[in-house]
């Protein structure tokens, strides 16, 4: 599973990394409202709530549907003014006029990602706005969400105006409240990173500033092909438009990719933190879960926590000849979920107690990305 740019005939002087207030603006409603995604952010979340006037708080409680879940196109709105070559604002208040120059049909396409799971990448524009049948789907699948999807979703498709007008202004009290000291805080540390990454950009290429973003993102220069492994799927191209890569501070773990026709790609990343160790794959996962869920290598694992054991040790204290003990490991180290090493004449396996402690962190990580 993966999502893929197409960058054929992209030159690099449309390839461009610039810091986006309102994206970041939206991951820090997101943190605010899921700090189990974010736990390097609670203590700047408790703080930052604890602040919080109450009028706002409340609003905010009542709008966190829109961020909670879904971190919708309406923050990227520069990826979908005509052309495909804009570039985020460098203000809030910039970003947020882009945001107005956005069609009705476009703000509320990017919208109904709030409150419904509308085909995203389709080669075609929707127009829930004007169909009536789409319009009944967004509401039947807003449904399954709950009252307040259903309730924005109608306010959205009856009134997009009144919509954009509410959502602008719920985003300049949040700057007021608290966005504007934050970005001043982390805009610095965005900005030294898109320098850093434009400079790999002009020296070393678009591959060499990909593998410094993410270790979830990489470039086939022979297929002209990037891929960013998530636990999903798509494709778009850039076509003639650009590709815009914006950093975050906020974001981690989360690597998102604009994909919606018609509108520029863009990939939102996470600026590189103390600590963190570099993404597994969704392959690695999926190689690591098989592997447990076989009982007799739990057995094994359980054995090989306590210390190094040769094939034929194993044979004996789990009943089994060797070659099916063999075959067992051999999932195992395939899994990256045991290491290896010769002593003399005996070659012994052990657990390695690192990776199967960070399996449930990456797991995590991995369905969040």
């Amino acid at each position: 599973m993966s999502v893929s740019i197409d960058i054929t005939g992209l030159a690099p002087e449309r390839i461009h990394v610039v810091p986006s207030p309102l994206a970041e603006l939206g991951m820090a409603l997101h943190a605010l409202s899921e700090t189990g995604h974010h736990p390097g952010l609670q203590g700047w979340a408790t703080a930052v709530t604890a602040r919080l006037d109450q009028g706002l708080a409340d609003r905010l409680c009542e709008a966190d549907f829109l961020w909670r879940t879904t971190f919708s196109d309406v923050f990227a709105p520069f990826a979908g003014l005509p052309g495909k070559s804009a570039l985020p604002g460098a203000t809030l208040a910039e970003e947020l006029d882009q945001l107005d120059k956005l069609s009705d049909e476009q703000f509320v396409d990017a919208a109904l990602e709030f409150t419904c799971q509308l085909a995203y990448d389709q080669n075609r524009v929707t127009d829930p706005l004007r169909d009536p049948d789409m319009r009944r789907h967004a509401l039947d699948l807003a449904a399954a969400r709950g009252e307040h999807q259903v309730a924005f979703t109608e306010r959205l498709l009856d009134d997009p105006p009144t919509v954009r007008a509410w959502f602008r202004q719920l985003m300049q009290d949040c700057d007021e409240a608290f966005f504007a000291d934050t970005w001043a805080r982390v805009s610095h540390q965005l900005a030294a990173d898109a320098r850093h990454k434009t400079e790999l950009l002009r020296r070393k290429g678009l591959g060499e500033a990909l593998k410094a973003m993410s270790g979830a993102v990489s470039l086939d220069e022979e297929a002209r092909l990037i891929t960013i492994d998530k636990m999903a799927v798509g494709r778009t191209r850039t076509g003639d438009g650009g590709l815009i890569l914006v950093p975050t501070s906020l974001g981690w773990p989360h690597v998102m990719v604009l994909h919606r026709y018609g509108w520029q790609s863009s990939i939102t990343y996470p600026i590189t933190s103390p600590g963190l160790t570099g993404p597994a794959s969704v392959e690695q996962l999926t190689r690591r879960m098989a592997a447990l869920s076989h009982p007799v290598r739990m057995r094994l694992c359980r054995h090989l926590a306590r210390g190094a054991y040769t094939t034929g040790e194993l044979a004996d204290a789990h009943g089994m000849t060797a070659p099916e003990i063999s075959r067992h490991l051999s999932v195992l180290k395939k899994a990256e979920l045991i290491t290896t090493r010769r002593r003399g004449r005996y070659v012994q396996h052990q657990l390695d107690l690192g990776v199967v402690s960070r399996l449930g962190s990456e797991f995590i990580e991995g369905v969040l990305r």
